[in-house]
């Protein structure tokens, strides 16, 4: 599921590409938005699928191990720890993971070749070997030794992360949480499982899509007042001279401060700080907790940004 940093993450992207692009429309900007959240689902179906698709590709090293012309007796008899893995065998006959993965043309055919290498630098890797030769069994062994794989190993493969900057500009930024989804969806997997249950992007009550398309909408509409303010705020520095990304967390965030009623002041500095420490130079950081310090303190004197709520008043 979105969490707000990542939203106000995504809506950054988005607006770069906008305040950059000459012919760029709202309209064009907000369907480059809702594209990012698709390809968000997207990566967390994909890697669903990468983990249930080394299961097929460790059964097929097995057979044509057991068809060499003179196999070892540990290519006879080998471990099947891996491809019996109880959670993952869950994964694999997940329908509801078809279905999804079908609905949006996510999966790995077009990339077996990547899938084995994968398989390949995690047959080697410790967790991997450890859990082999260990004696240990049981569903929650199975679980959690499936987990600690993927987070240690698997998406952190350089061939894996290289494959995502190729396939989506959005997919490095999506790892981290579309990763913690996967491991959100693994921990879910009981005994008594019979299917994946998949997570949605969006909670149920919808208050984060609600945020979304108000921060968006917002960021546009106030955009040139709030460049105003910037301006007259940072009365010693040429409006040119700031960062376009340093200008651009500034409005998003005058904008918040402004829409948001019920959000506290400190929690919208405090994001588009962290956010600038990510995003821009080193010392953007300092540049905007300034500038947005002078302003918010001004604008809740004139009656612009109004709190509700408890203990925001």
């Amino acid at each position: 599921m979105l969490n707000r940093r990542h939203i106000r993450i995504k809506i950054l992207h988005i607006l770069y590409g906008f305040y950059q692009d000459e012919e760029s429309d709202s309209v064009k900007a907000k369907k480059a938005l809702d594209h990012s959240i698709l390809k968000m689902h997207e990566l967390y179906l994909l890697l669903l699928n990468m983990i249930a698709g080394l299961q097929g590709i460790a059964i097929d090293r097995i057979e044509t191990a057991r068809k060499k012309q003179m196999p070892t007796e540990e290519d006879l008899h080998p471990n099947t720890k891996f491809v019996r893995n109880a959670p993952l065998r869950i994964l694999v006959n997940s329908k509801n993971l078809q279905k999804a993965s079908e609905e949006l043309g996510v999966g790995w055919s077009n990339n077996q070749e990547l899938l084995r290498n994968m398989l390949r630098d995690l047959i080697e890797d410790e967790e991997y070997s450890g859990y082999m030769s260990s004696d240990e069994r049981g569903f929650k062994h199975d679980k959690d030794s499936l987990i600690r794989m993927f987070k240690k190993n698997l998406i952190n493969q350089e061939p894996f992360q290289y494959m995502l900057e190729e396939e989506s500009i959005f997919w490095m930024d999506d790892l981290d949480l579309a990763s913690s989804m996967v491991i959100k969806t693994l921990k879910s997997i009981n005994e008594e499982s019979d299917e994946v249950e998949l997570l949605t992007v969006w909670r149920e009550d919808d208050d984060d899509k609600d945020f979304m398309e108000g921060l968006f909408a917002q960021s546009l509409a106030q955009g040139t007042d709030n460049e105003a303010l910037i301006k007259e705020g940072a009365q010693n520095w040429e409006l040119e001279r700031i960062a376009l990304t340093d200008k651009i967390l500034m409005k998003m965030a005058l904008a918040e401060a402004k829409f948001f009623p019920t959000i506290p002041l400190k929690v919208t500095l405090n994001e588009y700080i962290e956010l600038s420490k990510y995003y821009s130079t080193d010392k953007s950081h300092g540049f905007i907790n300034g500038i947005l310090d002078q302003l918010f303190m001004k604008l809740v004197e004139s009656g612009d940004i109004k709190k509700t709520g408890r203990g925001l008043v």
